[in-house]
């Protein structure tokens, strides 16, 4: 086997942990999410990464942790709810990557499931020293409104958001 093959197959195999790594961790989130496991729901995201959603944004993990702990959010766990994430496309550049999915809140409200959202999620991670972490998860609601298509468009291309 020559050196270029060999070097070849080293960065295909890179790849391949880098995605594997990066769905592991996103898969993480809502069972982090529905147990109330705040700081472990943190820790995803590097200590200045940004969650933006139509209904709240947070920068860094002590934002991350109150959400966790809110009187809401506790609400919605308590009475039953699952932040269920959909298959992940990522796209690893480097030490940047690039993921997109689907989610859906589902809440256990008068003694039924119900679909509190459908959002589409453009997740940004970077790797550091403690391996991957999210810079910057953005979600918009699927209700019509273009952002969330554009969301889905950046992400299923491998593509950063634009920021104002």
């Amino acid at each position: 086997m020559t050196d270029d093959r060999i070097a070849a197959l080293e960065k295909r195999l890179q790849t391949l942990e880098d995605e594997r790594e990066i769905v592991q961790l996103l898969a993480g989130y809502g069972a982090l999410a529905d147990s109330g496991s705040a700081e472990e729901l943190a820790a995803i995201w590097e200590p200045d990464g940004v969650y933006d959603n139509d209904e709240i944004s947070m920068v860094g993990n002590a934002e991350l942790v109150a959400m966790v702990r809110s009187s809401r959010h506790q609400g919605w766990i308590g009475n039953g709810a699952a932040h269920f994430n959909g298959p992940v496309k990522v796209t690893v550049d480097g030490d940047t990557a690039v993921a997109v999915n689907h989610s859906l809140m589902v809440i256990h409200e008068d003694g039924r499931f119900v679909v509190r959202r459908a959002t589409a999620n453009h997740w940004e991670l970077s790797r550091g020293a403690e391996g991957w972490r999210v810079t910057v998860r953005t979600g918009r609601l699927l209700d019509g409104r273009p952002e969330a298509r554009d969301l889905l468009a950046a992400g299923a291309r491998g593509q950063r958001l634009e920021r104002a």
